[in-house]
């Protein structure tokens, strides 16, 4: 069918609002006969799906194909054609590619030539190209308005906001590129409902690929956009970034083909399909959005079934065998909110070791390592740097408990082994950061189980208010350095209040642990895991790490949404958790080396006065029923 502007008789403007209620062929047919001058198609036939529009030589559409499967996140493929079909049955009546986008870019060699209101006039070369029709993040506009969240470039009447990122796309035959992402601001209240609405939306891009500061991205200015128009963000905003159909265009570059189209971004080709959110009440198919970092501005997403059980988790960890009164302490979803940091980190550094039994040589107890060790074991599953730092005067015996950790088995690789010295004001940030540049932090997260942490006199007491600051290095210093440096985040993992990183709970410490005006850590973590005993803590986060990497929510959020699901690792990282056999033969390996038990100084196989067979091996057991 074809239109002729007599049918129409429109006026040469029509304003945003009645834009927004036409239908899509009303739209497609305006936008045919230049009948509106706008930008972009945001906000236009409200409620409809629209498309990205990639046109290639027929030659090229196979190794397309591969690449938008490949990378379904940025480019889910709704139709492709035939060579030299304008038409798309699928997704509209009575279209025509070559004229129904607002404006199209022509590309010759992988170069960007020039901007186009019509194909009409290569007709010819079109017959032997292939279009390809995208899905496109305008589709859920509607649906997100509809649930009181405002589109601010829709209000600022302006396009979308787009950037090139650093993260790469899965190549493809010819076609390789870098992910770019769509920014919309979103006010911090409103964030759980505007994933929860897009999650489910797959064919315009699903939920966001990343919340927060755009340098995680590889972003530098969220005011020069690379494609469409800076859109201001309002107090209270958050910048929120979805996969983005443009990437199209970016792969269409790559391949270097003597000719191609796309749409203009923001351009957008209108389908006759209603937009209908899909809704899910599994609860694995439910998001959850958590913050983990404030600096820089940092949320994750998890599956509301997976936050549930690691909340299991986090409170099997809290039982309190020793009747310390640490359920004082406890802070709801440390856990989750330390697994997610340490999901995202790529370099982590851990550190631990308690000399409570002076008269003792070595003075450790046999908390601490064992929790350690389990969550270095997970952390190299998944590929992360790790590395451990320990006192200057106990460096030979954590050598020979890591040898024989890889010797057993636990671990598969070698863990660099460090101590902290301080010799100036500088120390801690030459340590932290290459070269001392805070800019270039060597280490995204720090860890701290079952270590003595310095109290507010300057000294370091066990639970008995003994001061042993002389066998302590002063590793709390790179947790306050910590502090001031963007993109580093703590977390302390005790079981009495007087372990580094503790100090997030100091005032609950006072008031409830015996001797705790004394002993208290005075220096916080971001997160402080409370556990009745710390190597408890230490498998938790093992059992965490291992549910967030089995949960697609997550895992898709960890990827951006480019590549394939990592599905063939589970059986690699199940073999990573702690179990009570391993744990058994490490705990060994402690008793061999010196290490005797916290509460009692017994050289046998107990931790904290509680023996291992019957009770940490009866916690072990329920982690992994938790988890499993």
């Amino acid at each position: 069918m074809e239109y002729s502007t007599e049918k129409f008789q429109v006026p040469d403007m029509y304003c945003l609002q009645r834009l927004s209620t036409l239908a899509p062929s009303i739209a497609r047919g305006l936008i045919r006969y230049n009948k509106i001058s706008l930008r972009n198609t945001s906000g236009m036939s409200s409620g409809y799906n629209q498309a990205n529009i990639v046109i290639l030589h027929k030659s090229l559409a196979d190794d397309f194909e591969k690449f938008c499967n490949a990378n379904s996140g940025p480019l889910p493929l709704l139709y492709r054609s035939a060579p030299g079909e304008w038409k798309c049955p699928l997704l509209s009546k009575d279209s025509d590619i070559r004229t129904d986008c607002l404006q199209y870019r022509k590309y010759e060699n992988g170069v960007f030539s020039g901007n186009l209101n019509s194909l009409e006039s290569y007709t010819e070369q079109l017959r032997d190209m292939v279009t390809f029709y995208l899905g496109c993040s305008f589709s859920f506009e509607n649906e997100v308005q509809k649930h009181g969240i405002p589109i601010r470039n829709v209000e600022q009447q302006c396009n979308v906001s787009m950037y090139r990122t650093a993260v790469p796309c899965i190549g493809m035959g010819r076609f390789s590129c870098n992910l770019v992402v769509t920014m919309r601001p979103v006010p911090q209240d409103k964030l759980n409902a505007v994933v929860k609405i897009t999650h489910p939306m797959k064919e315009c891009h699903g939920a966001p690929v990343h919340i927060g500061s755009p340098g995680f991205l590889g972003i530098k200015d969220l005011q020069k956009t690379d494609y469409g128009d800076p859109v201001q963000l309002h107090p209270g905003d958050i910048p929120v970034f979805w996969a983005c159909g443009v990437t199209g265009a970016e792969a269409v570059s790559s391949c270097k083909s003597s000719l191609a189209f796309t749409h203009s971004p923001g351009c957008m080709f209108i389908t006759d399909i209603k937009n209908e959110k899909a809704d899910s009440s599994q609860a694995s198919d439910i998001p959850k959005v958590l913050q983990i970092s404030s600096s820089p501005a940092h949320y994750s997403l998890v599956s509301l079934h997976t936050a549930e059980k690691i909340d299991e988790l986090e409170n099997a960890v809290a039982v309190d065998p020793g009747n310390r009164g640490i359920k004082h302490l406890l802070i709801k979803d440390e856990l989750l909110k330390s697994s997610l940091s340490l999901s995202h980190a790529k370099s982590i550094l851990i550190t631990t070791g308690f000399p409570t039994h002076l008269q003792h040589q070595p003075p450790e107890e046999t908390d601490g390592h064992p929790g350690a060790i389990a969550m270095v074991a997970m952390l190299q599953a998944l590929g992360k740097q790790v590395a451990i730092v320990t006192d200057e005067r106990a460096l030979d015996l954590n050598k020979a408990i890591l040898n024989g950790a890889i010797h057993q088995g636990i671990l598969k690789h070698n863990v660099p082994l460090l101590h902290y010295k301080e010799d100036s004001a500088d120390s801690a940030l030459n340590f932290l950061c290459e070269n001392g540049n805070p800019e270039k932090p060597r280490f995204d997260h720090l860890v701290a189980i079952e270590r003595s942490g310095r109290a507010s006199d300057g000294n370091y007491y066990n639970a008995r208010k003994i001061n042993i600051k002389h066998l302590v290095d002063p590793i709390d210093n790179l947790f306050l350095a910590a502090q001031s440096i963007e993109g580093i985040t703590t977390t302390g993992i005790g079981d009495g209040g007087n372990e580094l990183g503790m100090g997030k709970v100091k005032e609950a410490v006072k008031k409830h642990i015996t001797n705790g005006d004394t002993i208290a850590c005075d220096i916080a973590a971001d997160f402080a895991i409370i556990a009745g005993v710390s190597n408890w803590g230490g498998y938790a986060v093992a059992c965490a790490l291992y549910l967030l990497n089995n949960c697609e929510i997550h895992e898709r959020y960890l990827r951006k949404a480019v590549g394939f699901p990592r599905n063939t690792e589970g059986n690699y990282l199940a073999s990573s958790l702690p179990a009570v056999k391993k744990e058994e033969n490490l705990l060994s390996l402690l008793v061999a080396q010196g290490v005797r038990s916290g509460k009692t100084g017994n050289l046998a196989m107990e931790v904290d006065g509680l023996p291992f067979y019957n009770t940490h091996s009866d916690m072990i057991q329920r982690l992994l029923a938790l988890t499993m």
